[in-house]
């Protein structure tokens, strides 16, 4: 158990590296020497998932705000809590600053993070949290479009019980949803409101 979730957070510092990374485009026009051209990462993008009152939530009702996206569930023992505890206390330390974000944790586990079990869980981290599951064929699409690496674990020494292997980024997203940055899992509170505050 402990080597495959050693390998989702190298995973997830693969992908942020990706991530983090503008597009390169390299050419050589005839007689000439190479033009490089550089573009946005491709991280991020349009979903339609559930919110806590069973209605519709989409990227396109956080336009206005910045958003701090986190994918995890909620049967999570230790990473997941810990991660949405540093986003917490993040924006905490940057005071009204902070309210111009949306915390937004997204379940990789939709089979048992129902609406009403996520709005429970976001609760201890926070009134502004923003807890969202979905079908499973929502949720992989989400999943794709930030590029979070998961996959169901069955635990063989208990029936029918499971885990969730997966990456552990935080991606800030613009007023317009686009990729802004990530935070890869280990960042403490203290640098992530240091870097958002440079952000907002």
């Amino acid at each position: 158990m402990r080597t495959r979730l050693i390998s989702f957070i190298v995973a997830g510092f693969l992908i942020g590296a990706l991530a983090g990374a503008a597009i390169l485009l390299v050419t050589t026009p005839h007689g000439g020497q190479p033009v490089q051209s550089s573009g946005t990462a491709l991280v991020g993008g349009p979903f339609s998932l559930t919110g806590a009152d069973g209605k519709t939530v989409t990227d396109a009702d956080f336009r206005g705000r910045y958003m701090l996206i986190f994918f995890g569930f909620t049967h999570c023992p230790d990473i997941c809590p810990a991660e949405l505890q540093v986003i917490a206390q993040a924006l905490e330390n940057l005071g009204d600053k902070g309210k111009t974000v949306a915390p937004v944790f997204i379940t990789l586990d939709p089979e048992r993070d129902t609406p009403q079990v996520m709005a429970e869980y976001v609760k201890s981290f926070g009134p502004n949290f923003v807890g969202l599951t979905g079908s499973p064929e929502a949720i992989a699409a989400a999943a794709k479009a930030y590029r979070v690496a998961y996959a169901k674990v069955e635990n063989k020494e208990s029936a029918g019980d499971y885990s969730v292997d997966h990456s552990g980024l935080v991606y800030l997203m613009d007023r317009e949803g686009r990729y802004v940055t990530h935070f890869s899992y280990g960042t403490s509170a203290k640098e992530m409101a240091e870097k958002l505050g440079k952000v907002l």
